[in-house]
């Protein structure tokens, strides 16, 4: 059996799958429910780097926790999203069809934060976690698709 073949053998997407609905399962707890209250006001940020910026111009105004939670744990708790989304649906493996259906994730689930009043609607949180489904889906490129096109 061939690598191709064993990456898309029927037991490694059922195990892609399982893994995928795992994260799922993790992410929706996250986001919705572990450590979430319902605010009694809406919360929202509707500017590009706003919240960004003064993390990263003003670091010295922010904890190492609050820092690196909401930098590095918003881009890498969706690295795998930018893998399982071309690995499992053949259709999203372009930049741009990979962006737009993480985008319309990241809305739907920022939105629901602001309807639930669970969470705040942040438009940065969407640019950190679609970068870091870019790292997910360049890794992906990088190991998984990429190598195949390159053989005989």
């Amino acid at each position: 059996m061939s690598r191709r073949e064993w990456l898309y053998s029927k037991r490694v997407l059922a195990f892609i799958i399982f893994l995928a609905f795992i994260y799922t399962l993790i992410m929706c707890s996250l986001l919705f429910f572990k450590g979430r209250t319902q605010a009694v006001h809406y919360q929202y940020n509707f500017v590009p780097f706003e919240t960004i910026r003064p993390l990263l111009l003003e670091r010295e105004n922010y904890t190492t926790d609050a820092w690196v939670k909401n930098l590095f744990g918003n881009i890498v708790l969706f690295i795998p999203l930018g893998i399982w989304v071309p690995w499992l649906f053949r259709h999203y493996r372009s930049w741009l069809k990979l962006t737009l259906i993480v985008v319309f994730l990241l809305l739907l689930v920022e939105t629901i934060q602001l309807i639930t009043r669970v969470g705040s609607f942040d438009v940065d949180d969407i640019i950190l976690n679609t970068f870091g489904a870019w790292i997910g889906f360049s890794s992906f490129r990088l190991f998984i698709d990429w190598p195949r096109k390159t053989r005989s």
